[in-house]
């Protein structure tokens, strides 16, 4: 009964703090909506910093789940993760700082990602979890929402992808006979506009390692393409660099 009380009370803390997010975040504009599939399907974005996971929270499209680093849901993994992959590259002589506000951020941190609409992800053996969570997730009609970019160059748009989220397809076959349909979506915070793209759907008759590929670059200029052919604007990027330095859309 007191685990029970204690997790109602944080469920109560995240949904606080997700009406104040929901408030004062710039509201956007979802476009292209009739891409999306009426099945579960997964939806693949840029993750420009913190704002692909907020847009994903409060503007993804029916019931959806997202995939996150699983080190932001555990209290003593929140801090070297944080500064590691948001603050790092930032001029040495802040670093003291940014490793403060690692610290800071992580009951905060602990809270959001137990609580949101989360599916922990991992580089070790739990990415086994990873896999087993978001088939069941999916069996029952939601939709998984992932931003697989790597610290690597593509292009001004996007990052290379991770590319072994295409493996939940393969397994999602193999339980259900079904092929997943991947969807892009540009998140555009600048333009207060979130535009989805045309699906890929999954061959299950391919071998993995091609289709790992083929996904991969078609999503990554399906996304290239529809930020291209929007009104000149700034694009939030992956790396969390100086704004002076962020690229245009062209």
């Amino acid at each position: 009964m007191a685990e029970t009380k204690e997790k109602e009370k944080w469920y109560g803390v995240y949904r606080v703090i997700r009406f104040l997010v929901w408030l004062f975040y710039p509201k956007l504009k979802p476009e292209g909506t009739e891409n999306l599939p009426d099945e579960p399907c997964v939806i693949v974005g840029n993750h420009t910093q913190m704002n692909g996971p907020i847009i994903g929270e409060l503007y993804g499209p029916g019931k959806h789940y997202i995939w996150c680093a699983g080190e932001m849901m555990h209290w003593d993994e929140v801090a070297e993760y944080a500064f590691r992959d948001f603050w790092s590259q930032k001029p040495g002589w802040t670093h003291p700082f940014y490793r403060l506000l690692a610290r800071l951020i992580t009951p905060l941190s602990v809270v959001i990602f137990n609580n949101a609409h989360t599916v922990p992800v991992y580089h070790d053996v739990r990415l086994r979890n990873t896999y087993r969570i978001s088939m069941e997730l999916l069996e029952q009609g939601n939709s998984m929402i992932i931003f697989p970019e790597r610290d690597e160059h593509y292009n001004n748009i996007v990052c290379a992808f991770q590319d072994r989220f295409i493996d939940l397809a393969r397994f999602y076959y193999k339980k259900t006979g079904k092929a997943l349909q991947f969807v892009p979506v540009y998140n555009a915070p600048m333009l207060k506009r979130v535009v989805y793209g045309r699906p890929i759907r999954f061959d299950p008759a391919a071998p993995i390692d091609e289709e790992r590929a083929r996904i991969c670059r078609y999503l990554q200029d399906e996304i290239t393409a529809i930020a291209r052919a929007l009104p000149r604007h700034v694009v939030v990027p992956y790396r969390n660099i100086p704004k002076k330095d962020y690229p245009y859309n062209t």
